[in-house]
């Protein structure tokens, strides 16, 4: 079983109330190969909510302490990120689950790069950050589509 963003699997979960539905991860959903889940919802933020940045950094230093993730409009929410972060894990560990599909650019689950000042950054979001700490592969779609050789 493979977990993945559920903005992904075209779930309008995205702070803008819209979704990034990729045809690729919305089939490993609908054929129960995956599970589709998104750290900021489980962590108690409200869809639509403010754009939100990790201030510096990635999501390692988020999870450290050394950063925090802040709105547009300056709010703290690091700890809304953080407890996302636990509930997926959380779940993996209760659906051994080994993999993890998610959204790059994302404060949560940005897999190569996080945006600060809306321009690319290389680096992880806090979900990514601590799936990776507890042993979960993480990988964008891209990377997935090469991987992962599933009949639908």
């Amino acid at each position: 079983m493979i977990i993945v963003s559920a903005c992904l699997a075209g779930l309008n979960t995205r702070y803008d109330c819209k979704n990034k539905a990729d045809e690729y991860i919305v089939s490993l959903v609908s054929s129960l190969k995956a599970v589709p889940l998104c750290p900021e919802v489980s962590g108690g933020l409200s869809v639509p909510r403010r754009r939100s940045e990790i201030s510096c950094g990635d999501g390692y230093d988020v999870i450290s302490g050394e950063a925090g993730v802040f709105t547009d409009r300056g709010e703290d929410v690091t700890t809304y990120f953080i407890r996302g972060a636990e509930a997926l894990l959380k779940l993996t560990e209760s659906m051994s689950i080994e993999y993890a599909i998610l959204k790059d650019g994302s404060p949560s689950c940005g897999v190569n790069y996080i945006k600060r000042n809306s321009t690319r950054v290389k680096g992880v979001g806090v979900a990514a950050a601590l799936l990776r700490m507890s042993g979960i592969e993480v990988i964008c779609v891209k990377r997935a589509r090469e991987r992962f050789d599933f009949q639908f």
